[in-house]
């Protein structure tokens, strides 16, 4: 799998969701690899979308298409200063990776010098998860070439979520909590309260 993901800040927040899903409707079916996305704007205007494709050579043949080069000068229009997009070829997904019935969404971004570890530990720790954090429904995580990562987080709703937080984890939790603390470095989050989704038919 191939992520990419589309980071800037928007005002235009109704624009922009339109224009996501005139894409889904005219360009989706026909693109190149597409899997779906998932997006969603930070309570301070900040937009980001995570789209999956199945593989980096699918992503790289739909942007060559001229009705996406169109769609992407009309969405680049819409944003108040420059658009980051990062490229991730290295991905892993825990619990399925998510799923769209997701009523709120976290990305956390970082950097990691070693993504092999990382992985490892997140997958070990994906029965744990599931059992402690029922509210977590599924994660991806997506590594650029420098070792920044994307994870995004789907949750049941935020309500849950917050309280799943506050939740005293059992010990072998939170030791592997802690561990996951001393491997990704500089990390952020961003918090998508009213997320959508697509997913090819």
């Amino acid at each position: 799998m191939f992520i990419q993901i589309i980071q800037g800040k928007c005002t235009r927040q109704d624009e922009l969701h339109a224009l996501f899903d005139r894409w889904n409707q005219e360009v989706g079916p026909s693109a190149v690899g597409w899997l779906g996305g998932t997006f969603g704007f930070t309570d301070d205007d900040m937009f980001v979308g995570v789209v999956r494709f199945d593989s980096k050579e699918s992503a790289m043949a739909n942007s060559a298409l001229p009705e996406q080069g169109k769609w992407a000068a009309e969405m680049e229009a819409l944003f108040e200063g420059p658009v980051e997009f990062h490229d991730c070829n290295d991905v892993s997904l825990m619990l399925d990776g998510g799923s769209d019935s997701a009523g709120f969404v976290q990305i956390i971004r970082g950097k990691v010098e070693d993504p092999d570890r990382l992985k490892s530990m997140l997958q070990q720790g994906t029965e744990m998860m599931h059992e402690a954090r029922p509210d977590v429904l599924g994660m991806t995580l997506a590594v650029e070439d420098d070792g920044t990562f994307t994870q995004t987080v789907a949750f049941t709703d935020e309500a849950s979520a917050r309280a799943g937080e506050s939740k005293e984890m059992p010990e072998e939790a939170q030791q592997e909590m802690h561990e996951w603390d001393e491997v990704m470095k500089d990390v952020s989050y961003m918090d998508l309260r009213h997320p959508w989704f697509t997913s090819r038919a």
